[in-house]
């Protein structure tokens, strides 16, 4: 079976029972962005639209934009002003005072494209705040899936179809086309996982399983579960995640 890296199939039931944290740990770049009332925002990568709702709560005139039907759904589903869009390369009839994101830009391979349509899509003097994967996230997952693919004769390109960039790279990527950096950091996160690695798995990488016969593919899941026990799994059994995620504030000037 053939199956492109970046392929990646959601469902907003899905990702709330087993990655609710995500939205949960967004306290952070949400400050960041100290979202004001009337001001138009653009969330970019919305997800099921939990944080595109704490916005239009604080009174911003928000629109929504993801690439999964399914969450665009769930988002309408809310009332939220949602449409299918692809990150990389979107065109709306409208700019915005900011654009933010969290947990979605390492979707999107082709940062050139994300940066310009966000600055063509922002007011002279708005700013881009997100949060998304940084160099090292989940490096530990990333190797685990990468060892079963090779011992199962898998295509170990699908073990990390991310983007995960240093924050020097990304700053100079934003100033590339016109945004002042203000802040940028990279945070390493411990993150506890609700429903273990298997649920975590079962939300970010199920295309890497599919790629096997469904003969074997609870004996590459358990390989890989028996990899990452050592690292990520607790003396009681609380499962982690070895996040590490750039966050950073930038000016169109």
């Amino acid at each position: 079976m053939t199956i492109s890296p970046t392929d990646q199939k959601w469902s907003a039931k899905s990702y709330v029972e087993n990655a609710g944290f995500v939205s949960d740990l967004s306290e952070d770049v949400v400050r960041l962005l100290a979202p004001q009332p009337g001001e138009k925002i653009l969330d970019l990568g919305c997800g099921d639209g939990r944080l595109t709702e704490q916005l239009i709560d604080v009174g911003c005139d928000v629109v929504a934009i993801d690439a999964s039907a399914d969450m665009v759904a769930s988002c309408k589903d809310k009332h939220i002003d949602a449409y299918v869009a692809d990150g990389q390369n979107f065109e709306l009839n409208q700019k915005f005072d900011a654009t933010f994101s969290n947990a979605a830009l390492h979707w999107m391979p082709d940062y050139d494209g994300v940066i310009k349509s966000v600055s063509n899509h922002l007011n002279q003097g708005g700013r881009f705040v997100a949060e998304f994967g940084g160099f090292a996230n989940i490096a530990a997952i990333v190797t685990a899936l990468s060892a079963a693919a090779n011992k199962f004769d898998g295509d170990a390109a699908l073990a990390c179809p991310w983007f995960f960039p240093t924050e020097e790279f990304y700053a100079l990527a934003l100033e590339k086309h016109g945004f002042e950096v203000v802040t940028m950091e990279r945070v390493s996160r411990i993150t506890p996982l609700p429903t273990g690695i298997k649920g975590w798995l079962s939300v970010f990488r199920p295309s890497f399983f599919e790629q096997f016969d469904q003969e074997i593919q609870q004996d590459v899941l358990d390989y890989v579960v028996q990899l990452l026990e050592p690292s990520l799994q607790d003396e009681q059994g609380n499962w982690w995640a070895d996040y590490a995620r750039l966050r950073f504030y930038a000016k169109k000037s």
